[in-house]
């Protein structure tokens, strides 16, 4: 069942009554611009077919009432102006920081389609969705794309404990079906960037589900201001690479500004890329991107680096893999020619188990923007 009738459902169920309505918010894959968007740099994201369904409705009083249908129908209650965060941070964390200090007498029910863990956005997801669910309730209209990003990244930083930057939050609430989203980090502007017809984004689950909110991602983020600091520049988008080669910077924090620096530019040469049709100069930089997370930046781990080996292997020139989110496991994304697709999954599937003994999960989307399979 998909999480709009999910969430419809679940609601009835849950409440004893119709909701009012339901909204949505997608997922989102990262083609390229990996860990730039909280040093002001320019990210390539494209939504996703899943994402978070929330339906919703009044409630009889001043409460926040909800219910998680993908844990176990978990459930929450909650006074806005009087909530404190639910910690150890859990989708709890995330909704509760989305309705801090709005009015209540709403009720909410959850359903979503992204794995968890996949690095797919599905905490941004849940917020976006989660905010437009909390306006339409309250007879408000749907706030705009920058606010509820912005919002939602508050939830994130304040909430669930993790410094991310904006550009999962604007892509779940911008994106636009078949286009990638270029966004500068920095002023917020954004560019829809059509994906050639024929094209087609091969998103696959390494089996390894990772996890944020264990110094990883902070600590790579502290790298990066210290590499600021040092340098004497509000951020990381301030430096080109000439200027970082002569700096004296700890080894670590000099190859993690090696990697932010470098990454700019090759989101500049992917959209070029994706303007002009040429899937090899595209797979080219998919390439180098991952090779910079993984040496560089020190963000993959070695089940992640022999999935995308197998993928440039089977895809050739035409096109390429990287990991694709924070790091530490989750997703692999490869672009190549919709035609390529199946010949692809099958050399995945002789080549490739995840370690957790899961089947192989994989998902394509095709320049419609719809989710054309999902194999798992």
């Amino acid at each position: 069942m998909d999480p709009f009738a999910r969430a419809h459902a679940g609601f009835c169920a849950a409440f004893g009554t119709e909701p009012v309505g339901t909204v949505f918010a997608p997922g989102r894959v990262n083609l390229i611009g990996e860990h730039v968007d909280y040093n002001d740099g320019l990210v390539l994201p494209m939504p996703l077919a899943v994402g978070t369904a929330v339906a919703y409705g009044p409630a009889d009083n001043a409460a926040v009432e909800v219910v998680a249908l993908d844990f176990d129908q978990a459930r929450d209650r909650f006074v806005p102006h009087a909530v404190a965060p639910h910690g150890p941070a859990d989708w709890r964390s995330y909704v509760r920081g989305m309705a801090c200090g709005a009015p209540g007498g709403v009720r909410l029910a959850i359903a979503g389609s992204i794995p968890r863990g996949s690095g797919l956005s599905s905490s941004a997801s849940l917020c976006v969705a989660v905010g437009r669910a909390l306006a339409l309730a309250r007879g408000e209209a749907e706030p705009a794309p920058r606010a509820i990003a912005l919002a939602a990244q508050r939830a994130e930083h304040e909430w669930a404990g993790v410094r991310c930057g904006i550009m999962d939050q604007m892509a779940v609430a911008a994106g636009q079906d078949g286009h990638a989203l270029l966004i500068d980090c920095r002023t917020l502007d954004t560019r829809q960037v059509p994906l050639p017809q024929g094209w087609a984004v091969l998103v696959v689950q390494s089996g390894v589900v990772r996890g944020l909110v264990d110094g990883h991602y902070n600590a790579r983020r502290a790298d990066c201001e210290a590499a600021a600091q040092a340098l004497g520049v509000v951020s990381l988008r301030d430096v080109d690479a000439a200027r970082l080669a002569t700096a004296r910077l700890d080894p670590q924090i000099a190859r993690s500004a090696a990697h932010v620096v470098s990454e700019i530019a090759r989101v500049e040469t992917a959209v070029a890329a994706l303007e002009g049709g040429d899937l090899a100069a595209l797979g080219a930089v998919l390439r180098a991107s991952h090779a910079s997370l993984r040496d560089l930046f020190e963000v993959s781990v070695p089940p992640v680096d022999r999935l995308v080996d197998v993928l440039n292997a089977a895809i050739g020139k035409q096109g390429g893999a990287r990991m694709t989110g924070g790091g530490f496991g989750g997703a692999v994304v490869a672009v190549m020619a919709a035609t390529e697709v199946e010949r692809v999954r099958s050399a995945l599937e002789a080549n490739y188990q995840p370690p957790d003994g899961s089947a192989l999960s994989s998902m394509i989307e095709r320049a419609s923007g719809t989710a054309a399979g999902m194999h798992a």
